[in-house]
């Protein structure tokens, strides 16, 4: 049974069951994404490092107070900086990732500039807060106040942040049997990034998502059909309990209402493309349906129909 035992500045600490704890984030303060905590029997694993340096210190901190035991291992669910930027806090142990999410961070996430790279980040604040004065949509203003804090702790960070890239790398499948639990790391393809990680524990049944799931959150989406495709191979895996990347703990219907939501858009894009609709006459008479309409999301659900629809277009 979950139960809340630790709360933090940047996160709560949920066990899920002896030995294995969700980190839940807290809204805006530097945390951003959720992580896990698995105690192997000798040693611990991590799953993501969080968005920065001091949320990663935390993350360490009580993964090791709490069990007495050194983190040997953590994995990158995909390059995205949420799940990443806590990794110099790890550098002495073994970063995990696939291939892919490896090169991507290389590549995106590296800074060679940071006053340049500070500037940018002073500008895009800057941009949010404009957007967050203009916007009426109550939805929408507590999504871009929510970014405009998490990249300000970011940028609070920045000066200390250092890129730590994955020392050990996979393709599909990689399997860690500790002295007290096995775990399991499955690369279905991409979905929210270009290469996604998701977490098994086959003997707790528990599995955590990264972005794969999320709760209440247009997720941005790199592969509609490819995304679409993990869920259902998920749906298939003994799962009782799922962590998603942002939101609260939950079980595989939360993959249910996600792939009803990716049917859905790209049932309405391929509707527009049948009807040789302009991708802007697509959005602007696009009627969001009242499920989804408390979503957070900066863009809401317009970036999430243009990627969808641009797909669909060049297929």
């Amino acid at each position: 049974m979950e139960q809340v035992i630790v709360e933090t500045n940047y996160f709560t600490l949920h066990t899920l069951c002896d030995g294995v704890y969700a980190v839940i984030a807290k809204p805006g303060q530097g945390a951003w994404g959720n992580a896990g905590i698995i105690d192997l029997g000798d040693e611990l694993l991590v799953f993501d490092s969080l968005s920065t340096p001091s949320a990663g210190e935390e993350l360490r901190r009580q993964a090791e107070s709490l069990t007495g035991k050194k983190v040997k291992y953590v994995i990158n669910s995909h390059y995205h900086g949420d799940h990443v930027f806590g990794n110099q806090i790890f550098s002495d142990t073994t970063i995990i990732s696939t291939y892919v999410t490896e090169r991507l961070c290389k590549e995106k996430n590296k800074i060679e500039d940071y006053e340049k790279e500070e500037q940018d980040m002073k500008h895009y604040l800057l941009q949010l807060k404009n957007q967050i004065d203009s916007t009426e949509d109550t939805v929408i203003k507590a999504s871009l106040i929510n970014q405009y804090q998490e990249m300000s702790k970011v940028l609070d960070d920045l000066s200390r942040l250092q890129i730590v890239l994955p020392s050990m790398l996979f393709e599909e499948r990689l399997t860690i049997t500790g002295s007290d639990r096995t775990v399991e790391f499955y690369c279905l393809g991409g979905g929210h990034s270009p290469s996604d990680t998701l977490m098994y524990l086959p003997k707790e049944k528990i599995a955590f998502m990264g972005d794969l799931a999320t709760e209440d959150l247009h997720v941005p989406i790199y592969n509609p059909e490819e995304f679409l495709t993990i869920l259902k191979r998920v749906k298939q895996i003994d799962i009782n309990i799922i962590v998603p990347g942002h939101g609260n703990v939950a079980d595989l219907t939360l993959c249910d209402t996600l792939i009803d939501y990716l049917s859905f858009m790209i049932q309405r894009a391929k509707e527009a493309l049948q009807r040789k609709l302009s991708l802007e006459d697509f959005i602007s008479e696009f009627d969001l349906p009242k499920k989804y309409r408390e979503w957070k999301g900066v863009n809401g659900i317009k970036a999430n129909l243009t990627t969808i629809y641009t797909y669909l277009q060049k297929s």
